[in-house]
């Protein structure tokens, strides 16, 4: 355990763990993209397929390991019942830091198929980041405005398709999607200029997860609605696990079955987005208050571990 060292000497350290480690899998990662472009053989394809995704699954365990090494960490993961590799999901978070980047391909390690996150299509240009989002089969998602549409009728129904078209390898291949509600990463700053219904959540965004469903809804064996908490560690949760002073997180995996309420053209069909728009927003007032019981639950234990003739220094 590293947590005892001064931060002056365990910040650098951990932060070039962490860069090591994204270094070697990513290049290994970008050498089987390239060896992927060079061969356009779908049987080629399918033959690096796994050592790739092993790579991935490597890159994820050594983050934990550096986590761990690093921060006396406490995982409290709950929900996972029942959860398989061999099974696709569309993983809905709320988002309070980078870290969570981590938690949830952790998560997926232990308990489902390689996490995919949705990309920007003009990410494929960006180097290096491109091609080892694309060696790792990441779906790539082209949307059109409606002024663009407006202009271009005839395009209308493309961005499904081609979302679908990205995402082919799904169906031979056991797939988690990630999809961060909020759209960005939630602090109080955000929270105010939203004037967020919610205590702790950002208002969540539709269109991302509708669209998904339009696209892939059959696919899906489970929705699941993740929430993830460091309730320790309410400041800058990065700089906090690079100087060892992580010491919980919370994740609590809710299963939603996939229904046909909930898959339709959210673009076009105003009714239908107007009951999805009411179904989510209904499960981020759940996640809001299972929030709060979390904390409450923290703040509970830390006063039975602590009572108030002991404080944890004396």
């Amino acid at each position: 355990m590293l947590s005892g060292l001064p931060s002056v000497f365990l910040i650098p350290l951990t932060f070039t763990l962490f860069s090591l480690n994204l270094a070697f899998n990513g290049s290994i990662v970008f050498f089987g993209g390239l060896l992927k472009f060079l061969i356009p053989v779908k049987a080629v394809h399918r033959l690096l397929y796994r050592p790739m995704h092993s790579v991935y699954r490597l890159w994820t365990y050594n983050n934990t390991l550096i986590i761990r090494l690093a921060n006396p960490v406490e995982w409290q993961i709950k929900g996972t019942e029942n959860l398989s590799k061999d099974s696709w999901y569309l993983m809905l978070a709320n988002h309070q830091s980078w870290m969570d980047i981590l938690v949830l391909a952790e998560l997926a390690r232990e308990h489902t198929p390689e996490p995919k996150f949705f990309l920007k299509d003009s990410l494929k240009k960006v180097p290096f980041l491109g091609m080892a989002c694309w060696a790792l089969e990441m779906p790539f998602m082209k949307r059109y405005s409606q002024k663009f549409l407006a202009k271009h009728p005839e395009l209308k129904g493309q961005d499904i398709e081609t979302t679908k078209k990205s995402c082919q390898a799904f169906k031979d291949n056991p797939t988690t999607i990630i999809n961060f509600v909020e759209g960005t990463r939630f602090t109080q700053a955000k929270h105010q200029q939203q004037e967020s219904p919610f205590q702790y959540l950002l208002k969540p965004k539709a269109g991302g997860i509708a669209f998904t469903l339009a696209a892939l809804g059959d696919q899906f064996d489970k929705i699941l609605n993740v929430t993830v908490l460091y309730p320790d560690n309410p400041g800058h949760i990065i700089k906090d696990v690079l100087s060892g002073k992580l010491t919980k997180i919370v994740v609590n995996v809710e299963q939603v079955e996939v229904t046909d309420a909930i898959i339709g053209d959210y673009f076009n069909d105003d009714d239908f987005k107007y009951g999805f728009q009411q179904w989510l927003n209904d499960e981020w007032v759940v996640k809001d208050e299972l929030i709060h019981q979390l904390y409450q639950a923290n703040e509970q234990e830390a006063k039975t571990n602590f009572p108030l003739n002991q404080h944890p220094s004396a």
